[in-house]
């Protein structure tokens, strides 16, 4: 097993910046092809936003992609759907079992599996011929005269530095979420101020890497996957799944004028997104007794854990309230600062199911069973859709074409998704092999 010891200067053949679901990926894909590896991590363990997170689905077909991604860079989905297969048979090569397929977001295949088994599973290939270190920070990407990567400089977490030398890095750091000031430039102004669903080491360093090296930003304002739960409550990384209130999808919400705004059972994610864009990004979420029982209590994908939401929210200080019947939104608290009559018309117009323009076209039921649980809910990011612009091998994109001996993948790419989603893991996956194989390649 490799030294971990510090130099002042060594030498891999491959360098990976970020130790998730991606990195990891690239990692391992590079050793199994006979490279020697450096895998860089920030944060004090490996793992990132991976952690959180049990399925390795997407759209797998391309009629299924599009479904999901109509606008997503063709190019793009193209690779993951075509990589989706590979991603797979790289986590059975690994020894990681999954679960047999399942459907999600109603287009989308996949399947479950331990994440955590995947990260032990790959830093153990990777220690085969190459090096891990953990709670370092990259410093500066090293560029010869030519424009093209030749490594980076490091800051250990003793505060001793290192100098690497790489024809080849791949920047897999996670995305930028955890940066607000990125996230009100790249995502939304108001994305400033949302919680955060995801891995606090997120902070942008490959975006920034990349933009020093000439690389470019991708789907500025495209959007972010993420969730709704409940407005004020604490987000903690044990709770990213039992507060997220995956069941608005059988629910209706309204902003601060009463009104709605988005067909709700187009799914959780996009709902998300789409109160962002409204005042103060605050709604109340409202679903009527059947609703909550049948979705409020239950699990959102087949083999997920079933929590009760409502309770849960209301536990944590979310502003959670049970209305016997429409009327009793009018007398709302002014301190809520809704329009409560207006809720109020509009709820009693759908449980008596009068049609409007919005529709809800996966769930058209009325809400008709009282009484309404309701909770004040807003918008948490898990990973944006904007970042660096890549090329389905991976490769970095400048002004002029791929910036040579640079590649991203995971959340730190950018155009892969508009304004929708279809899975994190498996682009991650398909992404970090893709740079790996196309590294490796060029040094033979």
């Amino acid at each position: 097993m490799p030294s971990s010891t510090p130099s002042e200067s060594d030498a891999a053949d491959l360098l990976v910046l970020g130790g998730g679901m991606a990195g990891l990926s690239a990692a391992a894909r590079a050793v199994a092809l006979g490279a020697r590896v450096l895998v860089v991590e920030r944060a004090p363990r490996l793992g990132g936003s991976a952690l959180y997170a049990g399925y390795l689905w997407t759209g797998t077909t391309g009629e299924a992609m599009h479904a999901l991604n109509p606008h997503g860079a063709p190019e793009l989905t193209a690779a993951v759907v075509d990589g989706f297969p590979a991603a797979l048979a790289l986590l059975a090569d690994l020894g990681v079992s999954y679960g047999p397929p399942v459907t999600v977001l109603r287009h989308g295949t996949g399947h479950q599996f331990d994440t955590a088994q995947f990260v032990d599973a790959a830093r153990r290939r990777v220690t085969t011929n190459g090096e891990i270190v953990t709670g370092a920070r990259t410093e500066r990407l090293r560029v010869d005269d030519g424009g093209a990567v030749t490594g980076a400089d490091l800051l250990l977490a003793d505060g001793t530095r290192r100098s690497v030398r790489a024809p080849a890095t791949v920047l897999a750091t996670g995305g930028f979420q955890a940066d607000a000031g990125l996230r009100a430039d790249l995502v939304h102004p108001q994305a400033e101020r949302i919680a955060l669903r995801s891995n606090e080491w997120s902070r942008g360093d490959g975006l920034r890497l990349a933009r020093q090296a000439g690389g470019r930003v991708a789907n500025r304002g495209g959007g972010f996957y993420g969730h709704l739960i409940p407005a004020g409550v604490a987000l903690e990384p044990e709770l990213f799944v039992d507060l997220a209130l995956y069941y608005s999808e059988h629910a209706v919400l309204f902003n601060l004028k009463g009104e709605r705004f988005v067909d709700e059972t187009a799914g959780d994610h996009l709902t998300t997104m789409a109160l962002l864009d409204q005042p103060e990004a605050r709604g109340l979420l409202v679903t009527d007794a059947h609703g909550y029982r049948e979705w409020g209590v239950g699990a959102y994908v087949e083999g997920a854990p079933a929590t009760d939401k409502f309770a849960l929210a209301r536990r944590r200080g979310g502003r959670c309230v049970v209305a016997e019947s429409p009327a009793d939104f009018a007398e709302m608290p002014p301190e809520w600062g809704y329009d409560g009559a207006a809720v109020a018309r509009e709820l009693t117009r759908i449980a008596a199911g009068a049609p409007d323009g919005l529709g809800r076209r996966y769930d058209p039921r009325p809400l008709d069973r009282p009484p309404y649980y309701v909770v004040e809910v807003a918008p948490a990011i898990t990973f944006p859709f904007a970042g660096i612009e890549v090329d389905r091998a991976g490769r970095v994109l400048g002004e002029t074409g791929p910036v040579a001996g640079l590649y991203a993948a995971g959340s730190d790419i950018g155009g892969l998704y508009a304004h929708a989603y279809a899975g994190g893991l498996a682009p991650a996956v398909v992404f970090g092999m893709a740079a790996a194989e196309h590294a490796v390649r060029r040094m033979t």
